[in-house]
């Protein structure tokens, strides 16, 4: 596994990047295919947020890309929350696998009552219309929604487009490449 830890607004320290390595290899017990961990570690400077340490991580394997991040007081607590966090998705990402590579051992009827619980359900649908517009109005009517993110059809390039609201108040836009 390779481990790359970066700070913001925080100078990492030899003990913090000891400490994260140490507690970061315990995914090596879950994902097999591991290959790269990206850690940052942040400090938010507003002071009317109490959870002001972040650690936020990106594990990179042959299968499926794992985020996750956390919050607290020290960060060392979110490192370890940042863990337990990272170690439940590996966990539900490796029975996934194991449930879909059992196929087939003639036990296929307690197999798919398994698959069927933890099969994500779609419970709305949702149809409109897509009005052309510019990533600035698309922002304009986010705001007026009250979403998280609103889905438009780029009236420069004619794709369909998607305006979210970023953790930091910021705006982002995904493009279809």
């Amino acid at each position: 596994m390779r481990l790359q830890v970066k700070g913001r607004n925080v100078e990492v320290s030899d003990a913090l990047r000891e400490y994260a390595e140490q507690k970061l290899s315990k995914l090596d017990r879950h994902l097999h295919d591991l290959t790269q961990v990206d850690l940052e570690l942040a400090v938010e400077r507003n002071p009317s947020i109490a959870a002001s340490q972040v650690a936020e991580a990106t594990v990179w394997t042959k299968g499926p890309v794992l985020r996750a991040r956390e919050a607290s007081n020290d960060m060392r607590a979110s490192i370890d929350l940042l863990l337990a966090k990272l170690e439940r998705q590996a966990i539900r990402y490796r029975e996934k696998r194991q449930r879909r590579n059992a196929r087939g051992t003639g036990n296929e009827e307690a197999i798919m009552f398994e698959a069927a619980e933890d099969v994500p359900r779609i419970v709305k649908t949702k149809e409109f219309s897509f009005d052309a517009m510019t990533p600035e109005e698309a922002v304009e009517a986010l705001e007026l929604v009250g979403h998280d993110f609103f889905v438009f059809r780029n009236a420069g390039t004619s794709e369909v487009n998607v305006v979210y609201r970023r953790r930091d108040g910021a705006y982002g836009l995904i493009e279809p490449s």
